[in-house]
């Protein structure tokens, strides 16, 4: 195994994606020669230097598809990496649903191209696939939600054992995505090259991370970017779909030295949770950016009247599935059943110091099918090293500095 990372060689596919020029930026501060692979720009130029919110000034370009085996066997000869992160993915979930087949080709076949890629090769590095969070799918953490969950999917198959969170990496896989789908054929086959191939594979289940840079159509970066416009003045509403929904959100930063911890630490063939182990859901998400712009919030309710909560952010760390993590009070009411703000209901009010600001619920972002939480036992990683640094206040402030900075805005 990689034991530290001065002067070892690194392949990051999707380099010039969200995540790509963090890691690369940190291996980089660590020593090592990074090799970014990127598809040929429009104009043939690579003499770019930096990448992504924070760049990566002196990682090397290799031009590269993952829809092309020979310009991958290609890169790995130029690369002759100790480690290759596979991060390069069709990773919209909404963008799947409207082209599955597209976001089959890359997701599935090209991961199968680079596995194939290294398998080939001379190098023999290890390979740390990139998985999601989604391939979870369908969790159930309660009766109540799944009963509800029966009447609207009808079969739910495995059957549960409620509650399934946090989510443990032994926890039935329910894609309620083709993204999903196509994730989950990535972690078993990363696994099935070490068993079959004996290529150093190693799956991290990455639950959602977000930071400065972030994707316009993922929704912290729909909220952040709302809420900066709101305090200029430059839109007096926020426009969202599903604010039920939980996520396990995770700095950047953390899932950067999780994927290294991983690659040092991890044992070939086997798959690690990387998360937070805490739960947050869109709509506190909202209010708490607003917070953070300068709106404090006093109460909400639903824009047709009733389910009023007050002090909605206010802090609450009671126990919930066994384990006890900081939450809202509104998300220990949404997740006891005590609340809930549904498409009928038009939108929210949210009422802070500063006036009410209308949150209406658009039907075009309500997805065909939702994955209602996501909440990550990350016990198996943390016994191999990893800590969380960051909370998600800090992803909200990054979020609204970046949308806030005057050259984005430009």
């Amino acid at each position: 195994m990689t034991t530290g990372w001065n002067d070892r060689r690194v392949l990051i596919t999707g380099a010039g994606g969200f995540a790509g020029p963090y890691l690369a930026r940190h291996l980089l501060d660590q020593g090592a020669i990074v090799y970014g692979l990127v598809r040929k720009p429009m104009n043939g130029d690579l003499r770019r230097e930096n990448t992504g919110a924070r760049g990566a000034s002196g990682m090397a370009m290799v031009i590269g598809d993952l829809g092309n085996p020979g310009s991958l066997k290609n890169a790995i000869e130029t690369a002759d990496p100790d480690v290759v992160f596979h991060l390069a993915a069709q990773s919209s979930v909404a963008k799947s649903f409207s082209d599955p087949l597209g976001t089959m080709q890359t997701n599935c076949i090209g991961t199968n191209n680079l596995l194939e890629a290294v398998r080939i090769g001379e190098s023999d590095p290890v390979v740390v696939f990139a998985g999601s969070s989604d391939e979870y799918g369908l969790v159930v953490s309660s009766e109540l939600q799944y009963e509800h969950l029966k009447k609207q999917y009808g079969i739910i198959f495995p059957e549960p054992k409620i509650p399934e969170v946090p989510i443990s990496e032994t926890n039935p896989l329910r894609p309620m995505s083709p993204y999903a789908v196509s994730k989950v054929f990535g972690d078993h086959l990363t696994r099935n090259y070490f068993h079959s191939y004996g290529v150093k594979g190693v799956v991290s289940r990455t639950f959602n991370h977000e930071g400065a840079g972030r994707g316009a159509m993922f929704v912290t970066a729909v909220i952040a970017r709302q809420v900066v416009q709101l305090a200029a003045g430059e839109t007096g509403s926020l426009s969202i779909g599903n604010v039920n929904a939980f996520r396990d959100w995770s700095h950047i930063d953390d899932v950067v030295r999780g994927y290294c911890i991983l690659a040092t630490r991890g044992v070939y063939g086997d798959v690690y949770n990387l998360g937070t182990m805490q739960t947050t859901s869109v709509l506190s998400y909202i209010l708490m950016s607003l917070e953070a712009a300068g709106f404090p919030v006093q109460e909400i309710e639903a824009s047709g009247g009733g389910k009023v909560i007050k002090s909605p952010t206010a802090t609450d760390a009671t126990p919930m599935f066994g384990v006890t993590f900081r939450k809202t009070k509104l998300d220990s009411m949404l997740l006891a059943g005590d609340a809930e703000y549904l498409l009928e209901d038009g939108g929210i009010k949210v009422r802070t110091s500063k006036g009410t600001i209308p949150v209406v619920f658009d039907p075009g972002k309500f997805r065909p099918a939702e994955v209602p939480i996501l909440l990550a036992d990350t016990r198996k990683i943390q016994k191999i090293g990893f800590k969380v640094s960051c909370r998600v206040e800090d992803i909200i402030r990054d979020q609204i500095a970046f949308f806030s900075d005057p050259a984005y805005r430009e």
